[in-house]
């Protein structure tokens, strides 16, 4: 289930961050994240998020990650997410993903999705790949993929194979 990341959220998120410092930042990827203070969490959670969103990956009410929506230029947007290094391989951030790229489709008219993916994450490319991405540039420390959104019907993501049943919790 994917709901909106809010202040309430803050100690529960630390935590997750806290846990996983050194899985985010393995690959250089999520800096601020993997140098978080509770201080930081409450101000970042704090900020409206103005067109971008941001959602917690829940199961059965405990987070277990992130995944973002970015508003660079609708109908394209930007995404990005990370797991709790426990809960990665199980289908979850296929899931939130097909959930919420057909929320956005439907809901806000995107068109296009676009992600980065650092050198050497061979998991993130392999989901993007299974969710219909393709890669469109490569760039010294990272690979830039392309997903285009059909308008009208489902989006025919991993997730809805899953039993997601859409956008559950996105909207």
């Amino acid at each position: 289930m994917l709901r909106a990341l809010t202040p309430e959220d803050a100690a529960e998120y630390y935590a997750v961050l806290d846990r996983n410092r050194d899985h985010l930042s393995r690959l250089g990827d999520h800096r601020e994240e993997s140098a978080a203070t509770p201080a930081w969490v409450r101000a970042r959670l704090g900020e409206p998020p103005g067109r971008d969103l941001r959602y917690g990956i829940r199961l059965g009410g405990a987070l277990i990650g992130r995944i973002d929506l970015l508003a660079v230029r609708p109908p394209a947007y930007g995404t990005g997410y990370w797991l709790d290094r426990s809960h990665v391989g199980a289908g979850f951030a296929s899931a939130a993903c097909a959930a919420l790229y057909d929320h956005a489709r439907r809901s806000l008219g995107a068109t296009e999705i676009y992600a980065g993916v650092t050198h050497g994450n061979d998991r993130s490319t392999a989901l993007l790949t299974r969710l219909g991405f393709e890669q469109v540039t490569v760039f010294e420390e990272y690979t830039r993929f392309r997903l285009r959104l059909t308008p009208g019907g489902p989006f025919r993501g991993v997730g809805e194979a899953e039993g997601t049943g859409g956008a559950r919790g996105a909207g």
